[in-house]
């Protein structure tokens, strides 16, 4: 169950207590209401009038329905959200339209629809569900009241306040909630990236390294050795296929499937002038192996170069191959993140002729 969908039941659940204890208390102490002139409704103690009970027993069926589909999870939350704010809006009026009085208990149903909103969506849709309630009452009060209306007048105040406070509170609730998401998809992108480029990288390293071994062994063989340096070589591919999925699930990616087939690597030409902090120069080389990584698994290249020069107060890292190219406009993520949390920005060049050319610039610190 999402957040979205538990807030909602957590809703539906408050919307069923407010529905049975309104109930019982224009059961137990009735108002007399505005509109008695026009419509006309019995008071008394433990009386409650045929229409009224017709409308209150409305809402709570409407309040059981919402509060079963969301338990049932029959539909989004969000959704669900839709339907009921202008719903519980209209409720809110008609039982005023019924029991507005010094006993009434439709204040409540004009707040519980602007507290929910603004819990919701923020200040901006509180503020619009608390103008079309504020209309409501004063329609109420001001057109159609009898003598003494004026005495209430001064809830729609309090409700226009109340829409305003849960509004503003709302909407920081949402702020705070966005940039602790930026947060948390920041702080996965730099666990991943770290797993992607330290153990991952390693793992990658014993493989080749397992599979060289390997080679030399089926030049001149030795069975016992070779099969059990292959079932490591296994186990270490398997990790390594583990641990990279679960880096990309971290950055939110999904998985790439891995090229098949043997390849002849390609010939690689590094050129570097690099001048910098410890911290810079480490990230650097951190992008230029990535680039490295990328090209041997990706690129079906026969020629790459990374270029790493200084120019103009800042770091410039050109890495281009002769191989199929970028699949999509989106830059390599590992690279990506690191460009980003560094404060610099990665071009994808186009204009070079066949292959994938990637520009990363970097401020010099």
């Amino acid at each position: 169950m999402t957040a979205i969908d538990a807030m909602e039941r957590n809703i539906a659940r408050c919307r069923l207590v407010l529905s049975v204890t309104a109930a019982v208390a224009l059961y137990v102490d009735p108002a007399e209401p505005l509109l008695t002139r026009w419509v006309a409704v019995a008071s008394g103690a433990f009386v409650i009038d045929p229409m009224l009970l017709l409308v209150m027993a409305t809402h709570l069926t409407y309040s059981v329905i919402v509060y079963w589909v969301l338990s049932r999870r029959l539909a989004a939350g969000e959704r669900v959200a839709q339907v009921t704010t202008w719903t519980d809006v209209a409720f809110g009026a008609a039982i005023a339209a019924l029991t507005e009085g010094a006993t009434s208990p439709s204040y409540l149903f004009f707040a519980f629809a602007v507290v929910n909103t603004g819990l919701r969506h923020g200040l901006r849709q509180a503020i619009i569900v608390t103008t079309a309630c504020v209309a409501a009452y004063e329609a109420l009060l001001v057109v159609w009241g009898r003598a003494g209306a004026e005495v209430y007048l001064m809830r729609p105040v309090y409700l226009a306040i109340t829409g305003y406070l849960v509004g503003y509170l709302g909407q920081q609730r949402l702020e705070m909630e966005k940039e602790m998401h930026t947060l948390e998809v920041a702080e996965r992108q730099r666990i991943g990236r770290e797993l992607h480029d330290n153990f991952t990288q390693a793992l990658a390293g014993i493989n080749l390294h397992l599979e060289a071994c390997c080679r030399r062994l089926r030049a001149n063989p030795n069975a016992e050795m070779l099969g059990s340096l292959t079932e490591l070589q296994d186990s270490v591919q398997r990790e390594y296929m583990q641990l990279r999925s679960f880096t990309r699930f971290l950055a939110g990616l999904e998985m790439t499937a891995p090229r098949v087939g043997a390849e002849v690597p390609p010939r690689l030409r590094v050129r570097a002038d690099l001048t910098g902090s410890p911290n810079l120069v480490d990230h650097v080389l951190q992008i230029a192996r990535e680039g490295i990584a990328n090209v041997r698994r990706h690129a079906h290249a026969s020629n790459a170069a990374i270029d790493i020069r200084c120019a103009r107060g800042r770091v410039e890292v050109g890495i281009d191959d002769d191989g199929v190219g970028f699949q999509t406009e989106t830059p390599p993520w590992s690279i990506a993140s690191r460009v980003s949390e560094l404060g610099g920005d990665v071009e994808i060049v186009g204009d070079r002729g066949p292959g994938a050319h990637l520009l990363v610039r970097l401020p010099q610190d």
